[in-house]
C-alpha cells in the first residue's frame, strides 16, 4: 500500500488512537437525526473502512448500541475519558467500521466524500459541492416510527 492510503487518528484527549491501512470503501456527509446526536453537530462525516483495515493502537472505548428507524442495529464507540466517538459498526453495512472523519490526524480530510445523504434533515445553513444527494440514502427502508429521537421528546 502507497503511505496515501495510511493514516492514523485519534480521539480529542489523545488516548485512543488508530490506523488506517486502506482507502476507504464508501464515504459520505450525513444529515441523518442518528448522525446528529452522535456528532452534536449538524451532520456527521462517515468514512467506513474493511474492518480488517483499522487496527486500534491504544485506548479504552465504550459501547453504545440502538436501533435505527430502518431496523438495523448500530454500535458506537467512544473514548471513555473525553467521549470522542471514534468508530461505529452499522448492520446495513456489515463487514466494515465506520470513522469519524474529523478524529483523523492533520491534515484531515484527505478522503473524496462521494454522497450527501438524508438531506431532508439538512440544516439550511449546510452547503457543499458534493453531487451525489440523497433526501434518505439509496439503503434506507423504514420500518418503525422513532418519534423520541426525531422530535427530542420522550
Amino acid at each position: 500500500m502507497s503511505d496515501v492510503e495510511k493514516h492514523e487518528g485519534g480521539c480529542a484527549c489523545g488516548e485512543v488512537r488508530y490506523k488506517t491501512s486502506a482507502y476507504p470503501t464508501h464515504t459520505a456527509v450525513c444529515h441523518c437525526r442518528y448522525c446528529q446526536l452522535r456528532t452534536g453537530s449538524a451532520f456527521g462525516v462517515s468514512v467506513y473502512f474493511e474492518r480488517n483495515a483499522v487496527e486500534k493502537l491504544s485506548g479504552k472505548l465504550q459501547k453504545f448500541e440502538y436501533e435505527t428507524e430502518s431496523g438495523n442495529k448500530v454500535c458506537t464507540e467512544f473514548c471513555v475519558i473525553c467521549g470522542t466517538t471514534v468508530y461505529w459498526y452499522a448492520e446495513a453495512f456489515n463487514g466494515t467500521v465506520g470513522i469519524g472523519g474529523g478524529t483523523f490526524d492533520p491534515p484531515s480530510f484527505w478522503y473524496d466524500i462521494k454522497r450527501e445523504v438524508f438531506c431532508r434533515s439538512k440544516a439550511p445553513f449546510s452547503e457543499n459541492a458534493i453531487n451525489d444527494k440523497y433526501q434518505t440514502s439509496p439503503i434506507y427502508n423504514q420500518v418503525k416510527v422513532d418519534p423520541y429521537r426525531q422530535s427530542g421528546s420522550g
